[in-house]
């Protein structure tokens, strides 16, 4: 029986139905840019210091003296979560007592901050960490925040993944505005063979990467949180539309036995493209062969109830979560390098382009595995390398970070496409959707990484450093999807993409007559 782009091959690669889904769906990524990365500056941390009363009874040169100094990088700043006692320095003050002169600041007591802080305005008129002072003993609650929003995404994700399995990616659509994986998942599955590979690179990823950089232009000029959070939200609105122009994933349609529906959709992308198309899409033999075999519904434990799906979705999960750690890390640790931190971030946001451009050149012409370890150990090897930069080395040490940043986010890119080859069509939604719901766990984990900082400036690139190149080393024994077929049923993978066994008579005698050395996805041990 033919496969599904053997049957639509008439409609050609490129034609204006596929033009039409590629950027409607490209374009529907730009609001998960800055959406997703908009915690940068929502719960930013700007410089602070304990306020000091108006009704305190100090002279100018108490008050300008009441912050003790510590040492920041090589240089005094005020600190940020202690002052001189009050009541003390008041009576310093009275007296007439001159702080440095009169009296030795270093043997004062000192106290925490019990009328609160003064944020500077330089960089944030207002952050959740401004309105509700999450420093000092509460400093442990902005990161959780962010875990916070971490966890709506992973619902999202979780429950869309099912959703679109029983019932198609149009009713996830429907459920929620421009959810990032499902599109991608949609389009893999829609758009051709050649263009699979560009759609879910340079299409989802890049267009992903133009919202990332707008998000420092929309914080530059928005700097209160609150306004900010709503003309980020406001755009995603815009992805309702969609209902009215993506169809139904052909692909979906036909593993449920929805045949009927399969072919108007085929016929109408025929029509748009202005190709005859035939009069019946599937021979009569091709339908009682399919209709014989329709599938039953499917469900999560699908993923695990054999032993060669099980492998690649515990593999998939560490996979994708430790990237995710690291992708996320690096991309909420652009406040605490040196130098601005709009400017910071639109770097992060355009190193990410030639990241997607070099995943998408390695997934066209070379393995997958190959691929994905070579961007990991680069990203990993750098990140390990930043905490031997001389600390006046900056410029070197932020360099370096991006680099770091380079070789994750195009890993990041890459594991869209080789998670989808390796899960069928009638659970592949559901197996990218637990992958990401696992990318969510390291996401939720991340803005933990980079507050370890707070105690050592290069434990967090340490710690995600080593979990990349351990990735790495996972990844070169990950099954090989590079040049194969797309597998359509559960059926298909444990046959052609099934981890590769030592052969016996018996296994051999099950296969085909040519087929003795099929074409597989090998697990090969380094």
């Amino acid at each position: 029986m033919r496969d599904y782009d053997e049957v639509t091959a008439f409609l050609g690669e490129w034609g204006p139905f596929q033009r039409l889904i590629f950027f409607l769906l490209s374009a529907s990524i730009i609001p998960n840019g800055f959406n997703g990365m908009s915690v940068v500056f929502i719960a930013g941390t700007p410089e602070h210091h304990c306020r000091v009363p108006d009704t305190a009874n100090l002279s100018s040169a108490w008050r300008n003296h009441s912050i003790p100094l510590r040492l920041q990088d090589g240089r005094e700043v005020p600190h940020s979560c202690r002052r001189y006692r009050l009541e003390a320095i008041a009576n310093f003050s009275a007296l007439g007592l001159e702080p440095g002169r009169d009296v030795d600041l270093e043997q004062l007591e000192q106290e925490s901050c019990l009328d609160g802080w003064e944020f500077s305005q330089d960089v944030y008129l207002s952050t959740i960490v401004t309105e509700w002072d999450l420093v000092c003993a509460d400093d442990w609650k902005a990161p959780l925040t962010i875990s916070l929003f971490f966890v709506g995404v992973l619902l999202g994700s979780f429950i869309s993944g099912q959703l679109s399995d029983r019932h198609g990616s149009d009713l996830q659509l429907r459920g929620s505005i421009c959810p990032g994986y499902g599109h991608q998942v949609g389009g893999t599955e829609i758009l051709g063979k050649s263009v699979r590979i560009i759609f879910s690179t340079l299409g989802v990823c890049i267009f992903y990467a133009f919202g990332y950089m707008l998000l420092p232009l929309f914080a530059y000029f928005i700097r209160d949180w609150r306004m900010l959070l709503l003309a980020l939200t406001v755009p995603g609105v815009l992805c309702v539309v969609l209902w009215w122009f993506i169809p139904e994933s052909p692909r979906w349609l036909i593993s449920q036995g929805r045949f009927e529906e399969a072919e108007a959709i085929i016929h109408r992308a025929a029509k748009i493209n202005r190709i005859v198309a035939p009069s019946n899409i599937f021979e009569p033999s091709e339908l009682q062969d399919l209709s014989s075999k329709k599938q039953q519904p499917h469900s999560i434990l699908d993923l695990i109830r054999t032993r060669n799906i099980r492998t690649v979705t515990i593999m998939s999960i560490i996979l994708w979560m430790t990237i995710s750690v690291g992708y996320f890390g690096l991309s909420l640790d652009t406040p605490n390098l040196h130098g601005d931190i709009y400017v910071n971030c639109l770097l992060s946001a355009v190193v990410e382009v030639p990241a997607y451009t070099l995943a998408w050149l390695l997934l066209r012409y070379l393995p997958r595995r190959y691929s994905m370890a070579t961007a990991l150990f680069l990203g990993g090897g750098v990140l390990l390398f930043v905490q031997l930069v001389p600390s006046d080395l900056y410029y070197l040490a932020t360099a370096l970070v991006m680099v770091g940043k380079f070789g994750v986010t195009a890993a990041f890119s890459m594991v869209y496409v080789y998670t989808a080859e390796l899960y069928p069509t009638v659970v592949r939604n559901m197996g990218v959707g637990v992958s990401s719901t696992a990318s969510r766990l390291g996401s939720i984990l991340s803005p933990y990484f980079i507050y370890l900082g707070a105690y050592d400036r290069f434990l967090p690139y340490i710690l995600m450093g080593s979990l990349t190149i351990l990735t790495a080393i996972l990844t070169l024994f990950l099954p090989e999807s590079f040049g194969t077929p797309l597998p359509d049923t559960i059926d298909q993978m444990l046959r052609v993409k099934g981890i590769k066994y030592r052969q016996t008579p018996s296994h051999t005698r099950m296969l085909k007559d040519g087929e003795e050395n099929p074409t597989v996805l090998k697990s090969t041990a380094f």
